[in-house]
């Protein structure tokens, strides 16, 4: 039995462009019918992965980068300054390309691997420390050195790697499954793109009255956006141990929750905080309540966001009774008062220890 912590956001969002396609325009997509705005699930664990800088300790996090050479070798060089450079290179490299990774160079280029690779802190510093022992004259290195630094690099998984998975086309047995999801964030309602006419004054000239520097447009479109993200605590405890799945949970809650991907966020400054989080506790599976939105909420004075919160706490509901079961936990947190977005992810992570330790 997997345990499952699904999170369900409403959030309004003003005028903005958070994430644009590859024209420029704010992604969309069609669902019940209609336009929806859409934020894809990338760019927002994007954005909780830069959060959780915030959050997390440094040691705890990784870093998705072909540049792991560099990684390991500024471990080497912080390990041992008088290290030789040319040396630390090459032992780096060396190190990688026995531990299982595909480290090339392009003409004039240093080595770097040939694609995006997770890495999380500690395995830098535990691959940088067997690094120093390599003898670069060998033919070949020894069994043990290889299954050493195999190890190494498969070990002491940084909570985001936990969290969103690794994937190593070089060596499958490099891959750590993803303990969570994120959908794409689509409104609630229909909308329809607009477009920004904008001019800008060359500052050397505004006193000549020589008109616009600079214009153009920038389209945009605002909505209330529903977000969903789940985590399987089951499996996170298997990567993270049980110790830290319940604080890690946590974490991911509230970078999920405070989290917004940065797309346009100078023009636009839509730097808001949702409207209503609703959380749940279940042992049967993770439950995506989407299906509330199928039919496009109507527009009206009294705007989106209330009208949303109800239909979904109401979809909610039919769907325990018809589908799935109630959640063992439930909690909503939204403006009109009870429990406060701290105290929420309190009590989310005492109800993760006890179901996790069998309480």
């Amino acid at each position: 039995m997997s345990i499952f912590i699904d999170f369900h956001v409403l959030q309004t969002v003003p005028p903005s462009c958070v994430n644009r396609d590859d024209t420029g325009s704010p992604k969309t997509a069609v669902y019940g019918g209609t336009v929806r705005a859409r934020v894809s699930s990338q760019a927002w664990k994007h954005a909780m992965r830069e959060k959780f800088k915030e959050i997390f300790a440094e040691d705890d996090l990784g870093v998705r980068t072909k540049f792991v050479v560099e990684m390991v070798e500024k471990e080497m060089i912080s390990a041992d300054p008088a290290i030789n450079a040319d040396e630390c290179h090459q032992k780096a490299v060396k190190a990688l390309e026995l531990a299982g990774l595909t480290v090339k160079a392009k003409k004039g280029e240093t080595e770097k691997a040939d694609a995006l690779f997770f890495m999380s802190f500690k395995q830098a510093k535990a691959i940088a420390e067997l690094a120093k022992d390599i003898d670069l004259k060998a033919k070949s290195a020894d069994k043990e050195t290889v299954k050493a630094l195999k190890e190494a690099l498969k070990a002491a998984p940084s909570v985001d790697i936990a969290l969103f998975g690794r994937m190593a086309a070089s060596d499958p047995t490099l891959n750590y499954d993803a303990a969570a999801q994120v959908a794409h964030a689509i409104s609630t309602h229909t909308i329809q793109n607009e477009y920004d006419y904008f001019t800008a004054v060359d500052d050397m000239q505004a006193d000549d009255n020589a008109g616009a520097g600079h214009l153009g447009t920038v389209e945009f479109n605002s909505s209330t956006l529903y977000r969903y993200a789940t985590v399987n605590a089951t499996e996170l405890a298997s990567t993270l141990g049980k110790e830290n799945v319940a604080e890690t949970v946590k974490k991911f809650g509230q970078a999920f929750i405070k989290s917004m991907p940065t797309g346009k966020i100078n023009t636009f400054a839509n730097n808001t905080l949702p409207d209503m989080v609703y959380v749940t506790v279940r042992s049967d599976q993770p439950v995506n309540l989407c299906g509330a939105f199928e039919t496009p909420v109507k527009k009206s004075d009294a705007g989106y966001t209330a009208a949303s919160e109800k239909i979904l706490l109401e979809y909610a509901e039919k769907v325990y009774k018809q589908y799935a079961a109630k959640p063992e936990f439930a909690w909503v947190n939204d403006l009109s008062g009870g429990l406060s977005l701290p105290e929420l992810l309190d009590e989310l992570e005492k109800a993760v220890k006890s179901k996790i330790n069998g309480v």
